[in-house]
C-alpha cells in the first residue's frame, strides 16, 4: 500500500488520474490542463498507461505543488482498470478522474474542494460540462445542489459525468474500486456512481468546470450484445434499481433498443412490452419500434442523438 503523506486540512491533496493509450497531442493537454490548476493545494497528476509504452510527455510542470508521474496499468486492460491502478498509487485525500481527451477548466478544483469543504456529508463533488466537438457546442448543467442515490436510481443524470467527480479517498475505501467485471466495461461510470451515492450524497457545482470532448461516435458503437450483456449485469448486481419504474423502464428501453439493433426483434419487442408496463411514457419505445421493424437502423438513430450531444 502506498504511503499516503498528510496534508493541509484547508488545501487537501488531490491526485488526478487520467487513463490512456496512445493518444498523446490530447494527453498533453489533458495534462497541462490539470497541472495549470489554480487550486492552492498540491495536486499529484498520475498518467496511466493502458498496457503500452509508456511516454514521457511535453507539459511544462509548475515549481511548487505539482508532481506528475508514469505508470503502466496493473490491471484488466480498459478504463476501469487504469482508473483503479492510479487509485492504487493515489497519495491524494481527494481522487479525481479526467479522461485523456478531456480539459478542466482552471478554477475546477478550488471550486470543489470548497464545496466537500462545506458539506463532510458528502461523497463526492460534481460540476457542469460543456460538450464540445465538430457542430457541437452545448452545456450541461443541474439546476440543484446535490444529487442522491434515489435521483440515480430514476434516471442516469447525464449532467454528472465521470470527468467531473471529485471524490474524496474515504469514499473510495468504503465503496471500492471501478467495477472490472462489467461485460465490456460499458456503464461502468454509472455503476460506480450508484456506489457513490449510496455512500453519501454528490453536492454540484452548477458552474462548466470540464470541457468534454464529443466526437460523435463512442467505443460502443454497435457493440450491441455488449450493451444488453452489460445492462443485464448491472440489474443483478443493483437490485435496488427496481424502486423507481422510471429508471428501471430507462435501463430495459436501453435493453430493447440494443437487441432491435442487433437484430434481435423478437426479443426487442417482447422487452419493449416490459418497458411499456413499468412506463408507458418511457421515450425509447418510440426510437425502439422502428429499428425493430426495420424501418430504421439502431446505428442511425444513436449517430442522430450523438449529434445533439445525447445517447439512446
Amino acid at each position: 500500500m502506498t504511503d499516503r503523506a498528510p496534508t493541509d486540512q484547508t488545501y487537501p491533496r488531490v491526485t488526478a488520474v487520467i487513463a490512456t493509450r496512445d493518444r498523446p497531442g490530447l494527453l498533453e493537454r489533458a495534462v497541462q490542463a490539470v497541472l495549470d490548476q489554480d487550486y492552492p493545494g498540491e495536486i499529484e497528476c498520475v498518467v496511466v498507461y493502458d498496457h503500452c509504452d509508456i511516454r514521457p510527455l511535453d507539459v511544462r510542470l509548475p515549481e511548487h505543488g505539482r508532481t506528475l508521474s508514469y505508470v503502466n496499468n496493473t490491471h484488466r486492460q480498459g478504463l476501469p482498470g487504469g482508473r483503479n491502478t492510479g487509485a492504487d498509487v493515489a497519495t491524494g485525500e481527494l481522487i479525481a478522474f479526467c479522461d485523456d481527451d478531456d480539459l478542466w477548466l482552471p478554477a475546477r478544483l478550488s471550486r470543489q474542494v470548497e464545496l466537500l469543504r462545506r458539506r463532510p456529508d458528502a461523497a463526492a463533488a460534481s460540476c457542469g460540462i460543456r460538450l464540445q466537438g465538430p457542430g457541437i457546442a452545448k452545456e450541461r448543467r443541474l439546476d440543484r445542489d446535490e444529487v442522491v442515490l434515489d435521483d440515480f436510481l430514476a434516471d442516469r443524470v447525464m449532467e454528472v459525468h465521470s470527468s467531473t467527480m471529485l471524490v474524496r479517498r474515504s469514499t473510495w475505501d468504503a465503496i471500492g474500486p471501478v467495477d472490472e467485471e462489467i461485460p465490456g466495461g460499458y456503464g461502468e461510470d454509472y455503476e460506480w456512481l450508484l456506489r457513490v451515492a449510496a455512500h453519501g450524497p454528490v453536492v454540484i457545482a452548477p458552474e462548466v468546470l470540464v470541457v468534454v470532448d464529443w466526437h460523435g461516435g463512442s467505443f460502443f458503437f454497435g457493440r450491441w450484445a455488449v450493451i444488453v450483456e452489460a445492462s443485464r449485469y448491472l440489474l443483478a448486481k443493483h437490485p435496488e434499481l427496481a424502486r423507481s419504474r422510471t429508471g428501471l423502464a430507462r435501463i430495459h428501453g436501453q435493453i430493447a433498443f440494443a437487441l432491435a439493433s442487433g437484430h434481435r426483434r423478437g426479443e426487442a419487442l417482447r422487452e419493449l412490452v416490459r418497458v411499456v408496463r413499468l412506463n408507458p411514457t418511457e421515450k425509447r419505445v418510440l426510437v425502439t419500434l422502428p429499428v425493430a421493424l426495420g424501418l430504421v437502423s439502431g446505428e442511425r438513430v444513436l449517430s442522430l442523438a450523438q449529434r445533439r450531444g445525447r445517447g439512446v
